[in-house]
């Protein structure tokens, strides 16, 4: 039976000369592989446009309950982006944070509170006239949520000197026994980071440098939470353009 599902398109891979096979996040039936004929085709409806890092689509398919391929019916634009596919530093953001989701994502299970985050804040970038040079460590911060590891006990006494522990996911005045930590100075922000919502992402100023060492940290914390989370292939591009 066909039914219809809003999704965010992850990642794609050539399948045939003419297909595709997609993983997109959807909202009805959580991750889901999906297979899609003929996009290399002009006269094709399934545009290969659609299957850009993020592009928010309306799936319709055949969906089975068993796992595995779901092969697509239609797969059309549910919300056109404004800038992400024309701007070097958004479409940077979001060929990595694709990348992000495609190794934290794992489970098939529908998790609509996920989807809803990442739905309403891909449109928050694509509609962002200016500072979105920390995008995407906030939006890191906050997905740890969703994954189940947002940084525990995060009211700190501004007089203390503290660091991160990676590893218990916490902050403490005391050394961690172990390396897994950050160093008083980006510990502190690590904590603005965390103090700041999408609309003020603006007020939290970082230099290139600074930016750098966070999105370090966070990147460690998320290596120590999610398996087989390394080899970042677009990392290395994202601080070309964005650093």
């Amino acid at each position: 039976m066909l039914s219809s599902t809003k999704g965010i398109v992850i990642h794609h891979f050539k399948y045939s000369e003419k297909s595709v096979i997609a993983k997109v996040y959807t909202e009805k039936y959580g991750l889901q592989s999906y297979i899609i004929n003929g996009v290399r085709n002009k006269k094709s409806k399934n545009k290969a446009a659609y299957l850009q890092p993020l592009s928010l689509v309306e799936i319709t398919a055949n969906h089975k309950d068993s796992k595995g391929l779901q092969r697509v019916n239609t797969i059309e634009l549910e919300i056109p982006f404004n800038a992400i596919p024309f701007e070097i530093g958004k479409s940077t953001v979001a060929f990595f944070l694709a990348e992000i989701l495609y190794k934290a994502i794992k489970e098939e299970e529908v998790n609509t509170p996920l989807f809803e985050y990442l739905n309403q804040t891909i449109q928050v970038l694509d509609l962002s006239e200016n500072n979105y040079s920390n995008f995407h460590l906030i939006f890191l911060i906050h997905l740890s949520k969703y994954l189940g590891f947002y940084p525990q006990n995060t009211l700190l006494k501004e007089k203390d000197t503290y660091y991160f522990d990676l590893q218990e996911g916490l902050f403490t005045t005391f050394i961690p026994y172990h390396k897994a930590f950050t160093a008083p100075s980006t510990t502190k922000l690590l904590h603005q980071a965390i103090g700041t919502n999408f609309e003020l992402m603006g007020t939290l100023i970082l230099n290139n440098q600074q930016r750098k060492m966070l999105l370090s940290a966070i990147l460690n914390y998320y290596s120590l939470h999610l398996s087989n989370f390394d080899n970042l292939k677009s990392l290395e591009i994202l601080e070309e353009i964005l650093y």
